[in-house]
């Protein structure tokens, strides 16, 4: 127990990404998922920043800024651009393979916000959130890991919620 309470003060904020993490992807709506997304996004920021783990802060800026752009537009250009300076930044920063887990996960969040609604959206955020995991283990975020790997689950739990509406309504007309 004394363990905890000396842990360093990023990693709490990796506790309290693991907390807003959750409660993002168990929206049902997607534009309120989005509105929840840009907190644990710009907490994420500080989080990997602290770590020491630049590009996924640099990353998670730009899914902080791309989530913000996509609540307003879904616009397949404004993906693309987020994707060209994903990579291109990706690149520039990276120091090996490994380093571009974060670049991954972005392209496919941004992917998912911008050209995705309902399921297909969230199956995406899976394999982003595969992506995130690892990248996680590496640069020791404990909360983010354990978030991503909650995610995994919040995100197929709600995938099976939308389905059943889905069949539902359609089962009523």
């Amino acid at each position: 127990m004394q363990y905890l309470f000396d842990l360093p003060f990023a990693q709490w904020l990796g506790f309290l990404s693991f907390a807003l993490g959750i409660s993002t992807f168990y929206q049902k709506d997607d534009r309120k998922l989005k509105l929840v997304m840009l907190v644990f996004q710009l907490n994420n920021v500080l989080h990997f920043y602290l770590l020491g783990s630049d590009i996924s802060a640099i990353s998670t800026l730009l899914s902080f800024l791309r989530t913000a752009t996509a609540i307003r537009t879904s616009s397949k250009i404004a993906a693309t651009i987020f994707i060209i300076v994903s990579v291109a930044l990706g690149l520039w920063i990276a120091n090996g393979p490994l380093d571009l887990l974060p670049i991954l996960g972005s392209i496919l969040g941004t992917i998912a916000v911008f050209l995705l609604k309902g399921i297909q959206m969230r199956i995406a955020f899976i394999v982003g959130a595969m992506c995130w995991l690892a990248n996680n283990i590496i640069v020791g975020s404990i909360g983010g890991s354990l978030l991503e790997a909650t995610l995994l689950t919040v995100n197929l739990f709600t995938i099976m919620r939308l389905y059943r509406n889905n069949k539902k309504i359609e089962l009523d007309n």
